[in-house]
């Protein structure tokens, strides 16, 4: 009977040395307060007006109402725009160029009112190298398209917008791509995070 009373207060004195151990340095800190950080969900910040509009803008400025379609293709030129590595500027540029050439309608062939072959967003032309119809009607190959010529421009981001735009698209009205900057930005800072 001794070494079984033994071995159970062997076993006994054991369990309180483990509980000890174990639950000693939890214990010494029981006291101690945790410091908890909240979670909250994170949001993108809207991207700076300075990055978006660096030059403020010129001359007095448009502005229409969107439709469920033009803001589709304002998505779409965004996410071509960083698809292709290019900056909320860059999407500020197509998309002010997008608003004066269609004013962000996805055009095919307008029949006698269409300038020459013009078409899509930007109304590029296939008889100037632009793509074939269903490229330059295609809202990510277009705006890509348009990048690719902007890529080219050198200083494009120290132009004045209207600049710019006129480098890649050579229009017969210039200086018409400027009375979009300011709608254009602001359709940058809403949707560039969405």
């Amino acid at each position: 009977m001794p070494s079984i009373f033994r071995k159970s207060m062997l076993g006994v004195a054991g369990l309180a040395f483990a509980g000890g151990v174990f639950a000693g340095p939890v214990a010494a800190y029981a006291d101690t307060p945790v410091k908890t950080t909240p979670v909250a969900a994170v949001q993108a910040e809207k991207p700076d007006a300075g990055r978006l509009i660096p030059h403020g803008v010129q001359g007095s400025q448009s502005r229409i109402d969107l439709n469920d379609e033009q803001v589709a293709n304002t998505k779409a030129i965004i996410a071509a725009t960083k698809k292709a590595g290019m900056d909320e500027r860059a999407a500020v540029v197509s998309i002010a160029t997008a608003l004066q050439e269609s004013k962000l309608e996805n055009l095919g062939h307008l029949g006698d009112r269409n300038d020459h072959d013009s078409q899509g967003l930007f109304q590029q032309r296939p008889s100037s190298g632009w793509g074939t119809v269903e490229q330059i009607t295609d809202p990510e190959y277009s705006t890509t398209a348009f990048l690719k010529g902007l890529k080219q421009v050198d200083g494009w981001k120290d132009m004045p917008l209207t600049k710019a735009a006129q480098t890649v698209q050579v229009s017969a009205y210039p200086d018409h791509y400027a009375q979009w900057e300011q709608q254009a930005a602001d359709l940058v800072a809403k949707y560039w995070n969405s």
